[in-house]
C-alpha cells in the first residue's frame, strides 16, 4: 500500500493536513492520558468494558480516586458511560483510542525492554 492511498483494512485514512482545530483536540488527548493512572485505565477499557470496582482492583487505586480520573476522561470524550442496574459501566467509544493507547504501551515496552523497534 503506498502513502497516496486513500483508505486500509481498518477504514478512511486522514490524509489532510491538521488545522489548529485538530491539533488542539489531539493534544488534549495527551494530555488526559500523560496522568499514568489515567493511561492504565484506558488500557484496562482497551481490553473490555468495566465498572469502577473492577477498574480500581485492576489499576491499584482507591475507587474515589479512579471515579475522579473517570469523570475526566468522560468529559474529555474518550471514555463513555451506561447504567446496568445500579452499576456505571464504563468503555471506549471508538478503536481509535484503543489503538492509540495499545501503541503507546507497545512503545513504551520496546523503551524500557530494549527491544528492537519495527512497524
Amino acid at each position: 500500500m503506498s502513502s497516496s492511498d486513500t483508505s486500509s483494512a481498518a477504514g478512511p485514512v486522514h490524509q489532510r493536513t491538521p488545522g489548529s482545530r485538530e491539533l488542539v483536540a489531539a493534544a488534549g488527548v495527551f494530555a488526559l492520558l500523560a496522568d499514568p493512572t489515567r493511561l492504565h485505565l484506558v488500557w484496562v477499557l482497551a481490553r473490555a468494558e468495566s465498572d469502577v470496582t473492577a477498574l480500581a482492583a485492576a489499576v491499584g487505586a482507591a475507587r474515589p480516586a479512579v471515579s475522579q480520573h473517570l469523570a475526566k476522561l468522560r468529559l474529555g470524550g474518550l471514555v463513555e458511560s451506561r447504567k446496568d442496574g445500579r452499576r456505571v459501566v464504563y468503555s471506549l467509544p471508538d478503536g481509535h483510542m484503543r489503538r492509540l493507547v495499545v501503541e503507546a504501551i507497545s512503545h513504551a515496552d520496546h523503551q524500557v525492554t530494549g527491544e528492537p523497534w519495527h512497524d
